[in-house]
Protein backbone atom coordinates (compact mmCIF):
# COMPACT_ATOMS: atom_id res chain seq x y z
CA UNK A 1 0.00 0.00 0.00
CA UNK A 2 0.97 3.93 -0.91
CA UNK A 3 1.73 6.37 2.02
CA UNK A 4 0.63 9.88 1.34
CA UNK A 5 4.23 10.29 1.18
CA UNK A 6 5.18 8.22 -1.94
CA UNK A 7 1.73 9.39 -3.26
CA UNK A 8 3.01 13.04 -3.05
CA UNK A 9 6.21 12.43 -4.66
CA UNK A 10 4.79 10.32 -7.16
CA UNK A 11 2.70 13.67 -8.11
CA UNK A 12 5.50 15.73 -7.98
CA UNK A 13 7.77 13.28 -10.40
CA UNK A 14 4.94 12.80 -12.74
CA UNK A 15 4.73 16.42 -12.84
CA UNK A 16 8.55 16.45 -13.40
CA UNK A 17 8.13 14.11 -16.18
CA UNK A 18 5.68 15.70 -18.11
CA UNK A 19 6.80 19.23 -17.60
CA UNK A 20 3.61 20.35 -15.89
CA UNK A 21 3.57 23.00 -13.69
CA UNK A 22 0.83 22.48 -11.46
CA UNK A 23 -0.95 18.80 -10.37
CA UNK A 24 -4.39 18.76 -9.62
CA UNK A 25 -4.43 22.58 -9.42
CA UNK A 26 -1.73 22.43 -7.01
CA UNK A 27 1.56 24.72 -7.92
CA UNK A 28 5.30 22.48 -7.73
CA UNK A 29 7.81 24.09 -6.39
CA UNK A 30 11.58 22.09 -6.96
CA UNK A 31 14.77 23.96 -5.55
CA UNK A 32 18.24 22.96 -4.51
CA UNK A 33 17.95 22.05 -0.77
CA UNK A 34 19.57 24.96 1.07
CA UNK A 35 20.01 23.32 4.19
CA UNK A 36 21.99 20.42 2.50
CA UNK A 37 25.31 19.60 4.69
CA UNK A 38 28.25 20.04 1.80
CA UNK A 39 31.29 20.34 4.29
CA UNK A 40 33.95 17.91 3.66
CA UNK A 41 36.06 17.31 6.90
CA UNK A 42 39.26 15.91 4.62
CA UNK A 43 39.26 17.34 1.09
CA UNK A 44 40.70 15.38 -1.50
CA UNK A 45 42.90 18.56 -2.91
CA UNK A 46 44.23 21.61 -0.22
CA UNK A 47 47.18 22.62 -2.58
CA UNK A 48 46.18 22.19 -6.22
CA UNK A 49 42.59 22.51 -7.44
CA UNK A 50 41.39 21.01 -10.33
CA UNK A 51 39.90 22.82 -12.32
CA UNK A 52 36.42 21.68 -13.68
CA UNK A 53 34.42 23.01 -16.67
CA UNK A 54 30.72 23.11 -16.07
CA UNK A 55 28.52 23.33 -19.31
CA UNK A 56 25.48 26.08 -19.22
CA UNK A 57 25.43 26.77 -22.49
CA UNK A 58 23.48 23.86 -24.01
CA UNK A 59 20.18 25.00 -22.15
CA UNK A 60 20.88 22.94 -19.11
CA UNK A 61 18.08 21.87 -16.76
CA UNK A 62 20.88 21.47 -14.42
CA UNK A 63 23.40 24.54 -13.53
CA UNK A 64 25.37 25.53 -10.52
CA UNK A 65 23.35 27.92 -9.50
CA UNK A 66 19.90 26.20 -9.47
CA UNK A 67 19.72 22.14 -8.76
CA UNK A 68 23.14 21.45 -9.05
CA UNK A 69 24.35 24.19 -6.39
CA UNK A 70 24.40 21.61 -3.55
CA UNK A 71 26.87 19.48 -6.02
CA UNK A 72 28.89 22.57 -7.44
CA UNK A 73 29.30 23.25 -3.15
CA UNK A 74 30.08 19.61 -2.22
CA UNK A 75 33.06 19.13 -4.52
CA UNK A 76 34.00 23.18 -4.32
CA UNK A 77 34.60 21.97 -0.67
CA UNK A 78 36.13 19.10 -1.58
CA UNK A 79 39.03 20.89 -3.53
CA UNK A 80 37.91 21.05 -6.56
CA UNK A 81 37.47 24.88 -8.90
CA UNK A 82 34.68 24.83 -10.46
CA UNK A 83 33.97 27.43 -13.27
CA UNK A 84 30.48 27.71 -15.68
CA UNK A 85 30.99 27.22 -19.46
CA UNK A 86 29.00 29.37 -21.71
CA UNK A 87 29.84 28.90 -24.72
CA UNK A 88 29.66 25.98 -27.49
CA UNK A 89 32.61 23.98 -27.15
CA UNK A 90 35.49 24.68 -29.19
CA UNK A 91 39.40 24.05 -29.02
CA UNK A 92 39.47 27.62 -27.30
CA UNK A 93 36.77 26.65 -24.79
CA UNK A 94 38.35 22.88 -23.98
CA UNK A 95 42.16 24.72 -23.70
CA UNK A 96 43.79 23.73 -20.45
CA UNK A 97 40.86 22.20 -19.51
CA UNK A 98 41.13 18.72 -18.22
CA UNK A 99 37.66 17.80 -16.27
CA UNK A 100 34.43 18.40 -17.76
CA UNK A 101 30.64 18.28 -16.23
CA UNK A 102 27.54 18.38 -18.47
CA UNK A 103 24.08 17.83 -16.84
CA UNK A 104 20.92 17.84 -18.31
CA UNK A 105 21.55 19.93 -21.65
CA UNK A 106 18.27 19.98 -23.91
CA UNK A 107 17.34 21.98 -27.31
CA UNK A 108 15.69 25.18 -27.37
CA UNK A 109 12.53 23.41 -28.43
CA UNK A 110 12.31 20.32 -25.95
CA UNK A 111 9.40 18.71 -27.79
CA UNK A 112 11.26 18.53 -31.71
CA UNK A 113 11.55 15.43 -32.27
CA UNK A 114 15.38 14.47 -33.86
CA UNK A 115 16.72 17.38 -32.24
CA UNK A 116 20.24 17.43 -30.02
CA UNK A 117 22.18 19.88 -28.02
CA UNK A 118 25.56 19.56 -29.22
CA UNK A 119 26.17 20.01 -32.76
CA UNK A 120 28.48 17.08 -34.90
CA UNK A 121 31.48 19.20 -34.32
CA UNK A 122 31.17 19.09 -30.96
CA UNK A 123 31.08 15.90 -30.72
CA UNK A 124 33.75 14.42 -32.49
CA UNK A 125 35.91 17.65 -30.60
CA UNK A 126 34.92 16.29 -27.05
CA UNK A 127 35.92 12.83 -28.29
CA UNK A 128 39.14 13.74 -29.16
CA UNK A 129 39.74 15.52 -25.84
CA UNK A 130 38.39 12.58 -23.69
CA UNK A 131 41.12 10.17 -26.07
CA UNK A 132 43.73 12.87 -25.58
CA UNK A 133 42.97 12.79 -21.29
CA UNK A 134 39.89 14.76 -20.82
CA UNK A 135 37.55 13.49 -17.67
CA UNK A 136 33.82 13.77 -18.70
CA UNK A 137 30.82 13.31 -16.52
CA UNK A 138 27.74 13.42 -18.79
CA UNK A 139 24.44 12.97 -17.15
CA UNK A 140 20.98 12.93 -18.98
CA UNK A 141 17.89 11.97 -17.86
CA UNK A 142 14.67 10.93 -18.25
CA UNK A 143 13.48 12.13 -21.70
CA UNK A 144 13.69 14.33 -23.80
CA UNK A 145 17.74 15.12 -22.05
CA UNK A 146 18.69 11.36 -23.51
CA UNK A 147 17.33 12.48 -26.83
CA UNK A 148 19.40 15.84 -26.67
CA UNK A 149 22.46 14.21 -25.17
CA UNK A 150 22.47 10.93 -27.31
CA UNK A 151 24.74 12.19 -30.43
CA UNK A 152 27.53 12.57 -27.96
CA UNK A 153 27.34 9.45 -25.76
CA UNK A 154 27.16 7.85 -29.05
CA UNK A 155 30.98 9.03 -29.83
CA UNK A 156 31.76 6.62 -26.61
CA UNK A 157 29.89 3.59 -27.50
CA UNK A 158 26.59 4.38 -25.28
CA UNK A 159 23.36 4.02 -25.98
CA UNK A 160 20.71 6.08 -24.28
CA UNK A 161 17.20 4.85 -24.94
CA UNK A 162 15.62 8.11 -24.37
CA UNK A 163 12.09 7.02 -22.08
CA UNK A 164 11.72 6.82 -18.14
CA UNK A 165 13.11 3.68 -16.17
CA UNK A 166 11.29 1.52 -13.82
CA UNK A 167 11.41 -0.95 -11.35
CA UNK A 168 8.45 -2.27 -9.42
CA UNK A 169 11.04 -4.97 -7.40
CA UNK A 170 14.52 -3.09 -6.56
CA UNK A 171 12.60 0.41 -5.38
CA UNK A 172 11.31 2.08 -2.80
CA UNK A 173 7.80 0.79 -1.56
CA UNK A 174 5.31 2.06 -3.32
CA UNK A 175 7.51 4.23 -5.52
CA UNK A 176 8.51 2.28 -8.43
CA UNK A 177 10.65 4.75 -10.14
CA UNK A 178 12.64 5.33 -7.07
CA UNK A 179 15.39 2.60 -7.59
CA UNK A 180 17.41 1.11 -5.07
CA UNK A 181 20.86 -0.21 -6.07
CA UNK A 182 22.70 -2.00 -2.74
CA UNK A 183 25.26 -4.58 -2.15
CA UNK A 184 22.59 -6.11 -0.93
CA UNK A 185 20.46 -6.98 -4.00
CA UNK A 186 23.41 -7.11 -6.05
CA UNK A 187 23.17 -4.24 -8.41
CA UNK A 188 25.72 -2.07 -7.52
CA UNK A 189 29.01 -2.68 -9.53
CA UNK A 190 32.38 -3.57 -8.22
CA UNK A 191 34.30 -0.63 -9.01
CA UNK A 192 36.68 2.18 -7.71
CA UNK A 193 34.14 4.23 -6.79
CA UNK A 194 32.03 2.15 -4.87
CA UNK A 195 35.16 0.80 -3.46
CA UNK A 196 36.41 4.50 -2.55
CA UNK A 197 39.81 4.52 -1.34
CA UNK A 198 38.97 2.71 2.29
CA UNK A 199 35.86 2.39 4.16
CA UNK A 200 34.41 5.49 5.18
CA UNK A 201 33.87 6.40 1.09
CA UNK A 202 32.64 2.67 0.84
CA UNK A 203 29.40 3.02 -0.94
CA UNK A 204 26.71 0.58 -0.22
CA UNK A 205 23.52 1.94 -1.23
CA UNK A 206 22.53 4.26 -4.25
CA UNK A 207 19.15 5.89 -4.96
CA UNK A 208 18.38 7.21 -8.71
CA UNK A 209 15.10 8.99 -9.15
CA UNK A 210 13.51 7.78 -12.33
CA UNK A 211 16.28 8.59 -15.61
CA UNK A 212 16.28 6.58 -18.33
CA UNK A 213 18.33 3.33 -19.06
CA UNK A 214 22.35 3.37 -20.94
CA UNK A 215 24.08 0.34 -22.52
CA UNK A 216 27.57 0.63 -22.61
CA UNK A 217 30.18 -0.86 -25.39
CA UNK A 218 32.08 -4.03 -24.50
CA UNK A 219 35.18 -2.18 -22.09
CA UNK A 220 33.00 -0.31 -19.91
CA UNK A 221 31.72 -0.82 -16.30
CA UNK A 222 27.77 -0.99 -15.17
CA UNK A 223 28.19 0.48 -11.84
CA UNK A 224 24.45 0.98 -11.43
CA UNK A 225 23.04 -2.16 -12.94
CA UNK A 226 19.62 -2.70 -13.78
CA UNK A 227 18.05 -5.77 -12.57
CA UNK A 228 15.99 -8.50 -15.03
CA UNK A 229 12.48 -6.51 -13.80
CA UNK A 230 13.64 -3.19 -14.70
CA UNK A 231 11.33 -1.65 -17.54
CA UNK A 232 11.49 1.25 -19.50
CA UNK A 233 8.69 3.63 -21.16
CA UNK A 234 9.48 4.83 -24.57
CA UNK A 235 8.92 8.80 -24.80
CA UNK A 236 7.82 8.00 -28.21
CA UNK A 237 4.66 5.96 -27.09
CA UNK A 238 4.29 6.21 -23.32
CA UNK A 239 1.69 3.06 -23.12
CA UNK A 240 4.97 1.10 -24.80
CA UNK A 241 7.51 -0.44 -21.87
CA UNK A 242 9.99 -2.84 -23.30
CA UNK A 243 12.77 -4.69 -21.00
CA UNK A 244 15.86 -2.59 -19.62
CA UNK A 245 17.33 -6.25 -18.36
CA UNK A 246 21.05 -5.99 -18.84
CA UNK A 247 21.30 -2.35 -18.71
CA UNK A 248 22.26 0.15 -16.43
CA UNK A 249 22.11 3.74 -14.90
CA UNK A 250 25.50 4.65 -14.10
CA UNK A 251 28.72 3.36 -16.43
CA UNK A 252 32.45 4.50 -16.37
CA UNK A 253 35.23 3.51 -18.70
CA UNK A 254 38.47 4.22 -19.59
CA UNK A 255 38.69 6.43 -23.23
CA UNK A 256 41.87 6.33 -24.83
CA UNK A 257 44.40 8.23 -22.21
CA UNK A 258 41.08 9.82 -20.98
CA UNK A 259 37.70 8.89 -18.38
CA UNK A 260 34.04 8.90 -18.83
CA UNK A 261 31.26 8.61 -16.60
CA UNK A 262 27.80 8.37 -18.10
CA UNK A 263 24.71 8.76 -16.05
CA UNK A 264 21.09 8.26 -16.72
CA UNK A 265 19.33 10.15 -13.66
CA UNK A 266 20.58 13.62 -12.58
CA UNK A 267 18.72 13.91 -9.43
CA UNK A 268 20.90 11.22 -7.87
CA UNK A 269 24.19 13.96 -7.28
CA UNK A 270 21.50 17.13 -6.37
CA UNK A 271 20.02 17.72 -3.67
CA UNK A 272 16.91 19.46 -3.90
CA UNK A 273 13.36 19.81 -2.40
CA UNK A 274 10.54 19.48 -3.58
CA UNK A 275 6.67 20.46 -2.45
CA UNK A 276 3.24 20.78 -3.91
CA UNK A 277 0.69 22.56 -1.84
CA UNK A 278 -0.67 21.38 0.65
CA UNK A 279 -1.15 17.67 -1.33
CA UNK A 280 2.82 17.46 -0.46
CA UNK A 281 4.73 19.87 2.46
CA UNK A 282 8.11 18.71 1.53
CA UNK A 283 10.03 15.86 0.78
CA UNK A 284 13.91 15.82 -0.30
CA UNK A 285 15.09 14.13 -3.51
CA UNK A 286 18.72 13.65 -3.98
CA UNK A 287 21.72 13.08 -1.98
CA UNK A 288 19.84 14.72 1.44
CA UNK A 289 17.64 11.38 1.35
CA UNK A 290 18.31 9.76 4.67
CA UNK A 291 19.93 6.26 4.45
CA UNK A 292 21.39 6.48 1.23
CA UNK A 293 25.33 7.02 -0.36
CA UNK A 294 24.75 9.08 -2.82
CA UNK A 295 26.77 12.05 -1.74
CA UNK A 296 30.24 9.74 -0.87
CA UNK A 297 29.01 8.34 -4.94
CA UNK A 298 29.35 12.07 -5.71
CA UNK A 299 32.44 12.35 -4.65
CA UNK A 300 33.96 8.89 -5.61
CA UNK A 301 33.08 9.98 -8.66
CA UNK A 302 35.02 12.60 -9.37
CA UNK A 303 37.97 11.02 -7.39
CA UNK A 304 37.64 8.87 -10.17
CA UNK A 305 37.77 11.07 -12.74
CA UNK A 306 40.64 13.41 -11.05
CA UNK A 307 42.67 9.84 -11.15
CA UNK A 308 42.61 9.55 -6.98
CA UNK A 309 41.26 6.75 -7.23
CA UNK A 310 41.99 3.92 -9.41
Amino acid sequence: MRTASSVATGLALIAMFTGDAAVFGQQMKQIADPNFDTKIADPAFTKNHPRILFDEAHHNASTTSGRYKPFVDLITNDGYRVTPNKREFSKATMSGVRFLVIANAATRKKSVPGRHAFSEKECDLLRRWVRQGGALLLIADHAPYGQAAENLAKRFGIDMRNGNTYDNEHCVRGAYWQLVFSRENKLLGDHPITRGRGPKERVRRVMTFGGQSLKGPQRSTAILKLADTAFDRLSKDKKKTISAAGRAQAISMRFGKGRVVVLGEAAMLSAQVLWIGRVMPRTEMGMNVAGIDNRQFALNIMHWLSGILD
